[in-house]
């Protein structure tokens, strides 16, 4: 790693199957364990700005990984032209070519707002899971959101009126978005179903059996019918046909992926609404062990798991819940400020860095 976030130059030989990153807050845990997940999944959880990225004073920041199969992953950040992905030295024209050997599965305490926090939260989270199981969706979704702003531009440009030109302009916009509107959906509400009897499994369990977890996909576009690319595609490209005075009123597209939902039931109730504290922390952790567990399946093989100061923010009880799900089938990285959550055999079983030791290859800010 160079030149990322607070990190001048750091390398580390992992060495056991779960490594425990110690340290106090500020000193680039977190930072170290972003860089691993941006080589496995292209995406931070934390920005989604290159430039946020890349050191304050330098042009470039440097990733690199090399997996269990010998294969080496490489991203370069630049602030000017964009990134640039290498799998084993050679350059890849496409980005996503860079998924499958390092896949993983972030939890941070970010993720604790999953629940309670605003629709935008949990499409990103499926999103990302999405994104592990097909690279391509990046593309989908880079695609629908230039489409998107380019739209709202138009209409503040003052694109209303009936000109032929404004019209033909706004039927290639509905042909288009629709497609791509109709692709993602799909692959939402199929990871979704897929998701579903996994988490409802592990709620169940770690609530003791109390606890029954529905996972509903309320998408931003009418859908009717069985899952079908042409019917609906043709449904919404009407949609958005129909929307458009009120969309030239209200400056923005009410028809799409941007305005689905994912409700979390618990008992039939809204968790969001309703669930306790505790309750909302146990839905959030079962979703990550579901995620975990789908993953793993799909891709034929358990992918990384990184645990971001996630601890802290559970209970005993949670907390040795998830531990005890990890077991030895994943391998782990782990931050913290403190040893005391990480008792016998976990801990003996553990590579620990002690993160004061990162010192040396910290900028000042």
């Amino acid at each position: 790693m160079q030149e990322f976030r607070n990190h001048c130059h750091l390398q580390l030989e992992i060495e056991a199957p779960r490594l425990l990153v110690i340290g106090s807050n500020g000193i680039g845990k977190s930072n170290l364990l972003e860089s691993v997940e941006l080589l496995g999944s292209l995406r931070s959880h934390r920005s989604s700005q290159d430039a946020d990225l890349i050191h304050w004073d330098a042009s470039r920041a440097l990733l690199r990984a090399s997996c269990v199969d010998d294969t080496e992953v490489e991203l370069e950040l630049r602030r000017r032209g964009g990134r640039q992905a290498r799998r084993n030295g050679k350059v890849l024209q496409r980005q996503m070519d860079l998924i499958g050997p390092l896949r993983c599965v972030g939890f941070s305490a970010l993720d604790l707002h999953l629940v309670r926090g605003e629709p935008a939260l949990r499409r990103h989270w499926l999103d990302r899971v999405v994104l592990q199981l097909e690279p391509v969706y990046a593309e989908l979704i880079g695609r629908y959101n230039r489409l998107l702003r380019q739209r709202s531009q138009f209409w503040r440009r003052g694109g209303g009126g009936t000109s032929v030109e404004h019209q033909a302009l706004l039927d290639s916009f509905d042909i288009q978005m629709a497609l791509v509107c109709t692709r993602i959906h799909r692959r939402r509400r199929r990871a979704l179903s897929r998701l579903e009897p996994l988490a409802a499994a592990w709620q169940s369990r770690l609530s003791k059996g109390h606890e029954q977890l529905e996972l509903r996909y309320s998408p931003g576009s009418v859908l009717e019918g069985e899952e079908a690319e042409e019917p609906w595609r043709l449904a919404i490209e009407q949609q958005l046909h129909r929307q458009r005075s009120e969309e030239e009123r209200l400056g923005s597209c009410r028809v799409g992926p941007h305005r689905d939902e994912i409700d979390m039931l618990l008992n039939g109730t809204v968790a969001r609404r309703f669930g306790s504290s505790g309750q909302q922390r146990t839905l959030v952790l079962a979703l990550k062990l579901a995620e975990l567990e789908l993953v793993g399946e799909l891709c034929g093989h358990p992918p990384l798991l990184l645990l971001d100061d996630v601890l802290a923010e559970l209970d005993p009880q949670r907390q040795l819940a998830l531990l005890e799900a990890v077991g030895d089938t994943h391998q782990c990285l782990v931050s913290a400020t403190h040893l005391d959550a990480f008792e016998g055999e976990w801990r003996q079983r553990s590579q620990i860095l002690n993160a004061d030791h990162l010192r040396n290859g910290l900028r000042n800010s």
